[in-house]
């Protein structure tokens, strides 16, 4: 069974990608760059620090 904590950042990641999306789609170029540029630094940290809250409460 899966952590709900997990299911629920994986979600939010989903939505954000495909809120990107919709925004590359409709044309605004200059806020979908903005935003990537901000993805690429909150992803990571929100993917390893689901990954160690996992394996933490997994483990104990």
């Amino acid at each position: 069974m899966l952590d709900p904590t997990i299911l629920t950042i994986g979600g939010i990641v989903l939505g954000i990608a495909i809120i990107e999306r919709i925004l590359e789609r409709w044309g605004v170029i200059d806020l979908v760059d903005q935003f990537a540029k901000v993805m690429r630094f909150i992803l990571p940290v929100t993917f390893y620090g689901a990954l160690f809250y996992f394996f933490a409460t997994f483990m104990f």
